[in-house]
This record gives C-alpha cells, sequence and structure tokens, in this order.
C-alpha cells in the first residue's frame, strides 16, 4: 500500500536522503533551502546521524570531504553564493574520488542576487565549478516526488561512481507542496574497501586528489575521464513527450518544464505537432536522444530560466542543419505556458512561411 504525504520539495528531499542512508549533514544558512537543514537538524538524531551547523560553506565541504572518505553517506545543501564557496571543496571531492551528494536550491544571481526561482547555475553544476578536469553527476528534478526520489538515486550513483553528485533544483521546488509516495525503496550501501577505517590489521590506505610523481596525474584524470564516460553511456536519464511527424521540438529542465509541458498540450489542442524532451540527468546529458530525435524534426526550441546556458548542449546535440532557437527568462523572471505557445506558433508559422516562399 502507497504511504503517500503531502510534503513540500526541501522535506521531501530531506526525507529521501534519510531513506538512502545518509546520516551526516553539515551545512550553513542561506534562503531558499534553509527548510532541508531545519528539517535535518530534527530528523538525523532520531535515526542515529549527526547534524553539524558548521561555521561556513567552505568549512560545511570539507566536513562533507572528511565523512565521505570515512566511507559514510553524506550531504550538504546551499544556493548559488554558498555553492560558490563550496568549488575548491567539490574539486577535492572529485579528484579523491568520494561520493557525497551536494544540493543546490538555485537564487537569482549573479552576485548576491536573491530567492527568486532561476536556472542561472546551470553552467557552474554541469562544467564542474572549481579548478580542474571534473564533472559532477548532476540530476534536475521538476516535482516534489523527483526532489525525493532523485535524492536516493544520486546517493546511489555517487556511490556507484565515486564521484561526487548535485541536486540542481530552485525556489519553485523547494518551497511547492505535492503528494509524494514515501514506500522506501530497498537500499543497500556498497561496501568501500577503499574507505579510511583505521588500519585493522592492514596496511594503512591513503585517499588523495595529490599526485606528483612523473605523469602520475595525466594517468588519474584519464582514470576520472573514463569514468565519466562510463556515465554517459550507461546512466543518461531523459523524459520524452513525443509524437509522429512533430513540427516542433522542446527542451528544458527542471521547474521550466511544467511550464513547457502545460504549453505543449495547449499547442496540441490547436492542432500544432509538438514534442517536448526534459533531461533529468544534465550531467550525463541526453544528447544522443535529442540527436536522434532533431534528426526527424528539424527544429528545436530551449526553454530555460537563464540566458541560454543549455542552449549550449542543445546546439552541441542536435542533427547537423537543425534550426535551433531559444526562450529565455532570466534573473528571476518565469516563462509562462502562454509566452511559451506563442514562442511555438512564431517558430512554427516562420518555418511555414519559408517553406512557401521556396516553393
Amino acid at each position: 500500500m502507497e504511504k503517500r504525504k503531502l510534503m513540500r520539495g526541501s522535506i521531501a528531499l530531506a526525507e529521501g536522503a534519510i531513506t538512502a542512508g545518509c546520516r551526516y549533514y553539515f551545512g550553513y544558512p542561506i534562503t531558499p533551502q534553509n527548510e532541508i537543514s531545519e528539517h535535518l537538524s530534527a530528523r538525523l538524531p532520531e535515526v542515529g546521524g549527526v547534524f553539524i551547523q558548521a561555521e561556513s560553506e567552505i568549512a560545511s565541504i570539507n566536513m562533507v570531504l572528511g565523512a565521505a572518505s570515512c566511507g559514510a553517506r553524506a550531504m550538504t545543501s546551499s544556493s548559488g553564493p554558498g555553492i560558490s564557496l563550496m568549488q575548491e571543496g567539490l574539486s577535492y571531492l572529485a579528484g579523491s574520488e568520494l561520493p557525497a551528494l551536494v544540493v543546490n536550491i538555485t537564487r537569482i544571481g549573479p552576485g548576491l542576487g536573491g530567492i527568486s526561482a532561476c536556472q542561472g547555475d546551470y553552467w557552474q553544476a554541469t562544467r564542474g565549478g572549481g579548478h580542474g578536469d571534473y564533472r559532477l553527476i548532476v540530476l534536475a528534478p521538476n516535482s516534489v516526488q523527483e526532489m525525493h526520489d532523485l535524492a536516493i538515486k544520486a546517493l546511489h550513483l555517487a556511490d556507484q561512481y565515486r564521484n561526487p553528485a548535485m541536486i540542481l533544483a530552485d525556489a519553485i521546488l523547494g518551497q511547492m507542496m505535492e503528494p509524494v509516495n514515501l514506500d522506501p525503496p530497498p537500499v543497500e550501501i556498497p561496501a568501500k574497501p577503499w574507505a579510511l577505517t583505521g588500519a585493522r590489521g592492514r596496511k594503512p590506505q591513503l585517499v588523495k586528489s595529490l599526485y606528483l610523481a612523473d605523469g602520475e596525474m595525466e594517468k588519474h584524470n584519464w582514470h576520472m575521464y573514463e569514468k565519466y564516460q562510463r556515465l554517459q553511456e550507461a546512466e543518461v536519464m531523459v523524459e520524452m513527450d513525443l509524437e509522429e511527424h512533430m513540427d516542433l521540438l522542446l527542451v528544458s529542465f527542471g521547474s521550466c518544464s511544467r511550464m513547457v509541458n502545460s504549453a505543449v498540450a495547449l499547442a496540441r489542442s490547436r492542432g500544432y505537432r509538438v514534442g517536448h524532451i526534459r533531461p533529468v540527468t544534465l550531467f550525463p546529458f541526453p544528447g544522443d536522444a535529442i540527436r536522434e530525435v532533431s534528426r526527424c524534426v528539424g527544429k528545436v526550441l530551449t526553454v530555460e530560466m537563464n540566458t541560454g546556458q543549455m542552449w549550449d548542449d542543445v546546439r552541441l546535440s542536435v542533427y547537423p542543419g537543425c534550426q535551433c532557437r531559444l526562450l529565455a527568462r532570466p534573473g528571476g523572471a518565469i516563462p509562462s505556458p502562454k509566452q511559451i505557445l506563442e514562442e511555438i506558433e512564431k517558430y512554427i508559422k516562420a518555418g511555414d512561411l519559408l517553406a512557401k516562399s521556396v516553393r
């Protein structure tokens, strides 16, 4: 029997992390993600876990590094400026091949910005963000249910690939309330023979990101690159809502995809044949799926709450010769289904006029 409960997105994410076996949280307050740390401060002691409000975001990410190096499932959460302060620690985590969960409930920027919903942290999340040649596993929910479920998935992938994972959400998803199925899936935490558990009758182990021997760092970077390639081949998550003989394909992620879903329904009610692809994993990115669908469509419209950050990945992915347009709303502006529908109609009609002029 399903156990459903009306929950706020941030609380659902926190409960998902607990279900996945996360027992260590280290963080520092910043809106709009404070509900995560507030909830975990009460819940983790109930399940035998540890909650520490650190003195800064820099301290938080380094506490996560320490717990992860001992084999624990650990996490932190923050927003915009706080995630920026964690970049050095994230690079150290990736370089040391340590699994952990970092949650970014984004706010508008750049700079201090504000607490309105935005998707301006896409580049930071998907390009590593810190120094060096590394990538994060990045998952982008679009519902309260996915806030819960993808927290579990992120911790699983982090352990499986020994790599930090990030949930990239925003204030809409963090604050909205929806029914959530809380039936706990079977969760197994794998053995971690690499973890620093003390030299119990064996030689000491070493977790590090510093390789000084000649050629050693290059070898380590290629090793990590091969891991990212395995992720790309095996772990892409994408939602597709397609039709036959489509006039136009839309691409969006996160909370913005909810507005796009409504716009697609409106467009279809007016007779337009439109489809929608939603990347759930932003890294690995579903480039192959976009390429294959765009081969048959020829026109792609990307909708984002930024100036077109995912648009870069879409343009790299589409079939050669495919037209690409962008509907962008940065700085806390949210595209309405009506605005998206207007853009859909303009794009399709412009193509029809061009075809008529050619004939």
